[in-house]
């Protein structure tokens, strides 16, 4: 059965209903079309330069190339669909998949705009190897802010008929499992939090918070909502204050147990010796410490958002 939400109105059903599109190579002349051709070519710019003189070694190197590749890739599968003309025929839902991209190439891009600069190419020599490097973020800039544009163009306005995702809680829910994976990443080094309780529960609220919001990402894509024993928009509700309440705990205690040195944390960076001579590439056990602590706070501000808009949807049954 279908359901439709007012205010900004999100229509989700478990059944595929949308007509077969003709493609047309004319796509490319629209907007969205231009825009996604800029986004194709500043990706592929940016790798490029980084491959063609190998300027990229170590995590930080290896997350941006990743970054540009992902993003150029499912860009060129978006254009070839729509070229072709076979929205209906995606496995997942065309509503729903390319702002829920876009949302996350936005992100990717940003990321590699900031660490591979900041942590990588200052540390470089200069010469022909720098200024590629130099060329790739200005292209990573580029495409940053065209996925942003995409984003600002197809997301819900009120009282528009649209997939949830283009809501401001499914770009939300986009943002919390992006900035989960980034925490995952600085907690890639066991001794940050094993055996010590308090942090392996706040690493436990990471993962079941990042579950949960993916399951709502991939149900809405896979266009599965109506496979959930509770309505959706329960669902939703109780995800968003559950996530709440656990990264709330993990925001006290977080903190608390890495920086207190009554509870056996560093107050200062100066009191970690790897800090001294790390750079470029490693990032040591002190700096991973305060980034998870302000990710932390970053996704419990979008999960206290999260809950905000989505008691604010009126869920009509038709």
């Amino acid at each position: 059965m279908p359901v439709t939400v007012t205010r900004t109105t999100i229509t989700t059903t478990t059944t595929a209903t949308s007509p077969v599109t003709v493609g047309s190579p004319r796509a490319l002349l629209q907007p969205l079309g231009l825009l996604r051709l800029l986004q194709l070519a500043s990706t592929c710019v940016a790798f490029s330069l980084v491959a063609s003189v190998n300027a990229w070694a170590g995590p930080t190197g290896n997350w941006s190339m990743f970054a540009w590749c992902f993003c150029f890739a499912v860009t060129l599968v978006i254009l070839l669909v729509e070229l072709a003309g076979l929205q209906a025929r995606f496995p997942l839902s065309w509503t729903n998949f390319p702002i829920t991209f876009a949302c996350y190439a936005a992100l990717f891009c940003l990321s590699a705009s900031v660490i591979y600069p900041t942590t990588y190419v200052q540390f470089m020599s200069d010469g022909r190897s720098k200024d590629h490097a130099i060329a790739a973020t200005f292209f990573s800039c580029v495409a940053c802010l065209a996925y942003i544009t995409e984003v600002s163009w197809t997301r819900a306005r009120p009282g528009q008929i649209t997939g949830y995702m283009a809501t401001v809680p499914g770009l939300l829910k986009v943002l919390e499992t992006f900035v989960a994976c980034v925490i995952f990443a600085f907690l890639a080094e066991p001794a940050l939090y094993r055996h010590r309780p308090a942090l392996e529960w706040c690493v436990a609220v990471y993962a079941i918070c990042f579950v949960l919001a993916a399951v709502a990402v991939l149900l809405n894509l896979g266009d599965c909502t109506g496979a959930l024993p509770v309505p959706f928009p329960t669902f939703l509700s109780g995800l968003a204050l559950l996530s709440v309440l656990l990264y709330a705990t993990a925001m006290v205690l977080w903190p608390l147990y890495q920086f207190d040195d009554r509870y056996g944390g560093w107050p200062r960076r100066s009191q970690d010796p790897g800090c001294g001579w790390r750079h470029a590439t490693d990032v040591c056990f002190w700096d991973r410490r305060l980034a998870v602590t302000i990710l932390t706070a970053i996704n419990l501000l979008a999960y206290v958002a999260d809950l905000v808009h989505s008691g604010r949807l009126v869920f009509v049954r038709t």
